[in-house]
């Protein structure tokens, strides 16, 4: 039996029982209206966690702190997070100040600083403002309203939030997963992308829950692009609190396959949300490769499209080049027979068999106008199916990222 899965109206990170949270500005950032800079998440309840991070050879302290207090048999209550600074290429002080990061906010909360993970996210080279830290995260105030301040607080380019939550019943108990998520540039993900938190309160098992978010991970996250390159802080948390009650979730049963999916559609949710939000973005581009031999062909492939530079500037000018799409499938080196290949632009097929097919170029055109674009490869050799996203390429990337300190 498939449970069902509902949408929480305004639903975020705290939207799962005994989850508070809260943010402040502590001038990190420069001033805005309602900024934040300085973001906590509590759970009363001890957590158990799960983790995947960035595999860039250059890594923020934060990310390797969290390594280090992540894992099947750890527990932890808390998450501080800070936007404005990377705190990476710092130097033996950039360990430092993570740990005290989390030693003044274990002290504020109440908990162990071994039982708090940190993040960190801005500019690399620049050391954290530790006098701000000390400051101001004793006077964050974290409440059961506070998520909406939380995904404040760990914007940085992004023009907006990401927040959602669902739920599932099971028993007669209702579990809930909450997440949100800030990115929308330096974004080409391995094993994470850039900050993303999700919260759960029903009782799942540590192994299974590492296990789920790495599988959601694998078809959300690591499947969404903006410029192709990937931040020395990414970090995706999932913590799971038991404060709903009800069984263990450990796999095998109805109510983990209604986990799962409710994990994958928070992850896929928020990550789509990055993609549709990419620095300078006007429309955001779905790729979908059906007919491949293998479901990692096809999310290779699917990817390699979404990233593609000439894919996402042909978009971005409604220029329907699919020569470009054939280069950029096929340079993800995957088995395929080009005779076969079918492609579509928002379902205008403009490819049969390999070979361009009489369309209407101006209805194409037209199609690529719209803010969605959805690109379709048939392969025709297999039967797997793989889902990417990305966003246009625009001047306005270019300009924006060209004077990013300055």
């Amino acid at each position: 039996m498939t449970l069902p899965i509902a949408s929480v109206p305004n639903g975020t990170i705290t939207s799962p029982k005994g989850f508070s949270a809260g943010g402040i500005f502590a001038g990190i950032k420069t001033p805005g209206v309602d900024k934040k800079d300085i973001g906590l998440l509590y759970s009363e309840q001890a957590c158990a966690i799960a983790g995947t991070f960035s595999q860039n050879s250059i890594i923020s302290p934060t990310v390797t702190l969290d390594r280090q207090r992540v894992g099947t048999d750890k527990k932890i209550h808390a998450v501080v997070v800070n936007s404005g600074c990377a705190n990476t290429a710092v130097g033996d002080q950039g360990m430092i100040d993570a740990k005290e990061m989390t030693d003044i906010t274990g002290a504020h909360l109440g908990v162990a600083s071994e039982k708090t993970l940190v993040s960190s996210t801005g500019v690399i080279g620049v050391e954290i403002p530790m006098a701000l830290m000390r400051e101001f995260i004793p006077q964050i105030e974290v409440s059961a309203d506070g998520g909406g301040e939380f995904a404040k607080a760990i914007l940085t380019t992004d023009k907006r939030t990401k927040e959602i939550a669902v739920s599932f019943d099971v028993d007669d108990v209702t579990h809930t997963v909450g997440g949100v998520s800030k990115g929308s540039g330096m974004i080409h993900p391995n094993m994470a992308t850039m900050l993303a938190y999700v919260t759960t309160d029903a009782d799942v098992d540590p192994a299974f829950l590492q296990e789920t978010l790495s599988e959601s991970v694998k078809l959300s996250f690591n499947q969404i692009d903006v410029d192709g390159d990937q931040s020395t802080n990414d970090t995706v948390l999932l913590m799971a609190n038991g404060a709903a009650g009800g069984p263990v979730i450990s796999g095998g049963n109805d109510a983990s396959t209604a986990f799962v999916e409710a994990v994958r559609k928070v992850t896929q949710y928020l990550a789509i949300e990055i993609a549709r939000d990419g620095e300078g973005a006007t429309k955001l581009i779905e790729v979908t490769v059906n007919g491949a031999h293998s479901a990692d062909d096809a999310l290779s492939a699917s990817r390699s499209c979404a990233a593609s530079m000439l894919v996402k500037t042909a978009v971005y000018g409604r220029d329907p080049n699919w020569g470009r799409i054939f280069m950029a499938v096929g340079k993800s080196q995957i088995p395929l027979d080009e005779s076969k290949i079918d492609c579509f632009v928002n379902d205008i097929q403009i490819v049969h068999a390999g070979k361009a097919i009489s369309y209407n170029v101006q209805s194409v055109v037209s199609a690529l106008a719209g803010d969605e674009v959805r690109l379709r490869v048939d392969l025709n050799v297999g039967d797997e199916t793989g889902v990417a996203w990305g966003c246009d390429l625009t001047e306005e990337y270019v300009v924006f990222n060209s004077a990013y300190t300055t």
